[in-house]
């Protein structure tokens, strides 16, 4: 798949079939389809009166040219947990609502006609707005609140292997920096990336820092991020960090007429341990997972700027 976002074909797939669109779903692919289940969005005056709304919904796509249809609920609505897609199958982690953040750990799988779910072994503690991927055999999770009052953000990093998950998940070194939430994270082989993200102390702290880790040898500090990109879609495309909140328009006013996040795409080349510009996306969103599909990148719904959603789903090569 192409990783210059200039140079990168951009496609639209068919809309989401609500009026609304969803932001922090889960989404990923199942039984060769993709899948996009829960979310929240924005009901009444978004602008005046606005009303966040926890979704529980599963939708599938089965074909690229086909249409989305409904197949099921999650057990209850829920946001902001992570995706990750293996073996034919999306395994949602943790998210909550806005009282409640959750520990729970599921695998959704399609058959074509219907939606199945599988437990697995739950977070060490609740978690939402976390960043995670797989990285080889393993899901790691950095990150996050663990109750929506919170304050503090999370400086946690859980791994749980995938072909020893009686042994549930085990509490990890954390990064040697900040606690965060809304960070990216990345995946090149069996290295982890983390991008980005938040601190609470207690506004909200936009943060540039980088890091990776590799199993064998821990953490290690890279470049700064020329911006933050708090919320930016994750995990990223290769080592691609395509639009996320720079920080720049924080209580704008008045809020309809908000610019919208940031639509560049920065590379990250690790053999130089140096960040570009490629590029700009066609749109701008955060609180979006991003799947590969079909050999593309997929970008399903996602928040444009504060209170507003989209229905679009975008692909990238």
């Amino acid at each position: 798949m192409n990783a210059a976002g200039s140079a990168s074909r951009w496609e639209r797939l068919p809309p989401v079939p609500d009026s609304r669109g969803f932001a922090g779903a889960f989404t990923g692919v199942a039984g060769g389809a993709l899948i996009l289940a829960g979310g929240t969005n924005v009901a009444g005056d978004r602008w005046r009166n606005p009303r966040k709304e926890w979704h529980d919904a599963i939708w599938v796509l089965e074909c690229q040219d086909g249409a989305w249809k409904k197949v099921g609920r999650l057990p209850r609505p829920c946001g902001y947990g992570v995706s990750v897609s293996v073996d034919g199958g999306l395994i949602c982690i943790g998210g909550g609502d806005a009282s409640t953040h959750h520990a729970e750990v599921f695998r959704l799988d399609w058959y074509g006609d219907s939606i199945w779910r599988t437990p697995l072994p739950p977070l060490p503690s609740p978690c939402a707005f976390g960043c995670g991927a797989l990285a080889g055999r393993v899901v790691y999770v950095a990150g996050g609140l663990t109750n929506p009052w919170d304050t503090t953000a999370l400086r946690t990093f859980w791994a749980l292997d995938l072909d020893a998950t009686d042994a549930g998940w085990r509490a990890l070194d954390p990064w040697p920096g900040k606690e965060r939430m809304l960070a990216a994270a990345g995946v090149d082989g069996a290295t982890f990336y983390l991008f980005s993200g938040a601190a609470l102390s207690p506004g909200r702290e936009y943060l540039r820092d980088a890091y990776r880790y590799l199993p064998t040898t821990g953490w290690e500090r890279i470049a700064d991020l020329p911006r933050p990109a708090v919320a930016a879609p994750s995990p990223t495309p290769g080592l691609l960090v395509v639009s996320g909140d720079h920080g720049r328009y924080v209580d704008f006013e008045p809020p309809e007429a908000h610019p919208g996040f940031s639509k560049q795409v920065l590379s990250y080349a690790a053999k130089f341990d140096r960040w570009s510009v490629v590029g700009e996306a066609p749109f701008s969103r955060v609180n979006v997972a991003v799947v590969s599909w079909h050999g593309r990148w997929v970008f399903a719904n996602g928040e444009v700027r504060p209170r507003e959603r989209s229905v679009e789903v975008w692909t990238m090569q």
